[in-house]
């Protein structure tokens, strides 16, 4: 998962961030997490487009997928394609 919240950050310009300070199950999108918004919910849709060739079928799965950086792992294992 580092590798993963390395990519967040870098996506998200979000520089002053370690890594390391976040948490697997630390929600995205909350004033006690990293306080993301709608804008950063759309750079995650195209972290998972572009680096895992991953697209998100149904908009009503987004909350689900992008609660933490653990459903989002998941959420890749389980859907990513092998690129041949």
């Amino acid at each position: 998962m580092a590798d993963l919240k390395a990519q967040i950050i870098e996506q998200l310009n979000l520089h002053e961030v370690a890594p390391e300070s976040i948490g697997d199950d630390q929600p995205l999108f909350s004033k006690e997490g990293l306080g993301l918004d709608s804008i950063d919910a759309l750079e995650l849709i195209v972290l998972l487009q572009q680096h895992y060739n991953i697209r998100i079928a149904n908009p009503e799965e987004g909350p689900k997928i992008f609660q933490s950086v653990r459903t989002m792992a998941e959420y890749i294992t389980a859907n990513q394609t092998i690129k041949a």
